[in-house]
């Protein structure tokens, strides 16, 4: 029973308390209504993206997790950066095996040049 009445009394100075902070608060009204976090350091539009802007990346936190369109439109950046940087070494790959196959070729054909005359 003592158990009880604590309980009551606590309960009662509970609602005393919050019912005292929202009758004596200021009459400015509600609180004006927050705009969503916007990314604060996006990628690097006119250059490509290195190790240190990706490291820089932060995405702002909202009610479940973050924004999914500022994740989808990083994920959606750094795929192509990396789709690029792949067709560039293949590329390089491909002109440096070439590059390796003439001189190849060249240095065979020093040989019999030289045992002709």
């Amino acid at each position: 029973m003592v158990m009880f009445l604590f309980l009551v009394v606590a309960l009662a100075v509970v609602v005393a308390a919050v019912t005292l902070a929202v009758v004596s608060g200021d009459d400015s009204g509600p609180l004006p209504e927050a705009g969503p976090d916007q990314l604060r350091d996006p990628l690097p539009p006119d250059r490509p993206v290195g190790r240190a802007d990706v490291e820089r990346l932060r995405f702002p936190l909202v009610l479940r997790g973050y924004r999914m369109a500022d994740v989808d439109d990083a994920l959606g950046r750094l795929g192509a950066e990396l789709s690029e940087r792949d067709a560039r070494i293949a590329d390089l790959e491909s002109a440096l095996a070439g590059a390796r196959a003439a001189a190849r070729h060249v240095s065979m054909e020093k040989p019999a040049q030289e045992e002709q005359q």
